[in-house]
């Protein structure tokens, strides 16, 4: 069992690149560009990195109609790939070029475009006068390819576009054997693509409409509906995060259910993820000692305060009493007895002399309850009194009869607490029965108000009064004293303070168990997402079924396995697995895993681009002119060129089809 702190993402907006850069020729030299439906790898032919490398999507924000027109200009109108800081704020308006794994929208690839040119830092008058190389889906469709080729040369007027696979290109740089078998793991899609004498066989391609964003939708699910609580937590980038981080492909997966079953292994390998919260200062709870010496202190503070307050008094007695004294023995002066009549609000002599009388006996009295005051009592120390069953019962029966009564008096709290609740709500039953109970009361004649004279009337108060439902101080007190039995002679009794789950970040933690393997298994059974297409196993067992007997050993001999999903660990044994299962007994076959799953495809691509090869394949300003937007020129790591059948023949197509019919 561990403890992971939540993982979000964080990107950095990319800068612009120098242009000219290191080993860059201007006109010369080709930019690459892995155009992936997931990630966006641009760079130059002649470095072993590329440039850039950022989400291939663009969100453009809402415009705030409460906002002024300067307000709304300091945020930029489109945000494109790593300039988007917070994709989850955006996530509704994101927007992508592509229709799974096909460029269909091409507004959007444009203004990804417009970015990549910018960033990698091509500056030529307004065109990229640079050769491209671009990759593409296996078997893109004639339009899509066409209306690419028409923005690639109409809107940035490059000298020449190659097109190539990418699961091509990273099979020619990790492999160079001319017959084999790839196994491409994309973000919406998974290709087996067979490989005969250096080049793939397109009509035995089988793709299976599933990929990374399945299983980011799935692990997103699947901790949404787990954690409902958390729903607002649980975003896709944090799910995408655990999976790179957290998952793995289950070499048998029926077994690891079974593990998975048991406690022991759970608590072992379960992996409890920290998500952020608000820690809410409450007040500590205090034992009963600690109350206790809580009343001793206000007491000494409260006497403290009664004891100034009469030294304040006694002196402004003794200060009144010495100047009634004063003006009584000087009854001659008249004008100062006026002066102490009035000032102290007095009728005549005989009252200041009763006056003097009552001041007299009120200073003793307080002079006497002054020194009985400072009087201090040194306080003897108490030693605690260790608790002692009664005659009938041993200490092990008066511990579990006390620990009954202490859970009977938490029950009792816990529905008066749950009633509570359940008034201040308005649809439960409680709070309906109230109300009935009240619109009873509410339908007798008016003048006629005699509820309360009936001893029957007290039980009706008490079931539609609140007041019932708080907890009496007399059950407290027997909850504490039942706790003081329990902490002396209970050894396994904890103190509610320090109780297990009392933490609150126990309650914002995701706990990852059987999700680990269940979220990548729906690679090789898409059935448990509900997608009714055959599992990554048995595809290419379909593949290979395709070719004779013969030709299936060039296949096995070298299986490569490439793609972002490649990267999760396991992937290869589990396959090791499924091919000994489907293959016959005691074949030959060798699976490798690309050096770098992710970037090889553009590294592959990179490579090509300096080769003689991609000079020949490179589809000029002119060819385009002559051929078309969905003409290009075949190579090793290229689609196959079908061009699209003219209007009369697909007529005639048609036409001799519904011949053969009637």
């Amino acid at each position: 069992m561990s403890l992971f702190a939540i993982q979000d993402l964080k990107v950095r907006p990319d800068i612009v690149h120098e242009y000219p850069g290191p080993g860059v020729i201007p006109g010369t030299t080709a930019i690459v560009i892995d155009n992936g439906s997931y990630h966006c790898r641009a760079g130059w032919a002649s470095q072993e990195e590329p440039l850039l490398c950022f989400k291939n999507v663009l969100a453009k924000p809402r415009k705030d109609r409460n906002k002024k027109d300067a307000e709304a200009a300091a945020v930029p109108t489109v945000q494109i790939g790593n300039d988007i800081v917070n994709i989850e704020a955006v996530r509704f308006q994101l927007r992508t070029q592509f229709d799974r794994n096909v460029v269909t929208h091409l507004h959007v690839q444009e203004q990804i475009l417009d970015y990549l040119f910018e960033r990698m830092g091509v500056d030529a008058d307004g065109s990229v006068p640079h050769p491209v190389l671009l990759t593409e889906c296996v078997t893109n469709p004639n339009y899509s390819r066409m209306l690419m080729a028409e923005l690639m040369f109409e809107c940035y007027g490059i000298p020449g576009l190659s097109y190539g696979v990418d699961s091509l290109f990273s099979y020619g740089l990790n492999s160079g054997v001319e017959s084999g078998l790839v196994v491409s793991c994309g973000y919406h899609a998974t290709h087996v693509i067979p490989i005969l004498n250096g080049r793939m066989v397109p009509d035995k391609v089988r793709r299976i409409n599933l990929g990374g964003f399945n299983m980011i939708n799935f692990m997103f699910r699947l901790l949404q509906l787990k954690y409902p609580v958390h729903v607002n937590a649980i975003t896709l980038s944090r799910a995408e995060a655990m999976i790179h981080s957290y998952c793995s492909f289950a070499y048998d997966y029926m077994e690891a259910l079974k593990d998975w079953a048991l406690l022991e292994y759970y608590d072992q390998n379960v992996t409890k993820i920290q998500l952020p919260y608000n820690q809410t200062v409450t007040a500590p709870v205090l034992t009963a000692e600690q109350r206790v010496e809580k009343r001793k202190e206000l007491s000494r503070r409260l006497v403290e305060i009664n004891l100034r307050k009469r030294e304040e008094k006694h002196a402004q007695d003794k200060e009144m009493l010495a100047s009634l004294e004063a003006a009584d023995e000087n009854l001659d002066d008249e004008e100062n007895l006026n002066f102490v009549l009035q000032e102290f609000e007095l009728k005549g002599v005989d009252d200041m002399r009763k006056t003097i009388v009552t001041l007299r006996d009120r200073i003793a009295r307080t002079s006497q309850k002054m020194n009985a005051a400072q009087t201090v009592v040194q306080p003897v120390e108490e030693k605690p009194v260790l608790l002692q069953p009664p005659p009938n019962l041993t200490i092990d029966q008066w511990v579990v009869e006390t620990r009954r009564k202490r859970d009977e008096i938490l029950d009792k709290k816990q529905t008066r607490k749950q009633r509570r609740q359940d008034l201040a709500k308005r649809r439960t039953a409680a709070a309906q029965e109230r109300m009935r109970i009240i619109s009873q009361l509410a339908k007798k004649e008016k003048g006629n108000d005699d509820f309360g004279m009936r001893d029957e009337d007290w039980d009706v108060y008490k079931s539609i009064s609140r007041d019932g439902d708080s907890d009496s101080e007399a059950e407290n007190e027997k909850l504490l004293e039942y706790e003081e039995v329990l902490k002396q002679h209970d050894a396994t009794y904890v103190e509610p303070s320090s109780a297990p789950g009392s933490n609150i970040a126990e309650f914002h933690q995701l706990h990852l168990g059987v999700e680990k393997i269940r979220v990548p298994e729906i690679l090789f059974q898409p059935s448990i997402i509900g997608i009714q297409e055959a599992g990554l196993a048995g595809t290419i067992d379909y593949v290979l079924k395709l070719f004779p007997p013969e030709l299936r050993p060039q296949l096995i001999a070298n299986i490569c396995l490439t793609g972002g999903c490649a990267n999760i660990p396991g992937f290869r044994e589990r396959l090791h697995r499924e091919m000994q299962a489907m293959l016959p007994f005691q074949s030959s076959f060798n699976l490798s895993l690309a050096a770098n799953p992710t970037l090889d495809g553009w590294k592959g691509a990179a490579r090509f681009a300096t080769t003689e090869q991609f000079r020949e394949s490179l589809l000029t300003r002119q060819t385009y002119d002559e051929c078309g937007g969905e003409y290009f020129k075949e190579h090793v790591a290229s689609n196959f060129y079908y061009p699209t059948p003219s209007s009369s023949l697909v007529a005639a197509a048609a036409a001799a089809g519904s011949e053969v019919i009637n």
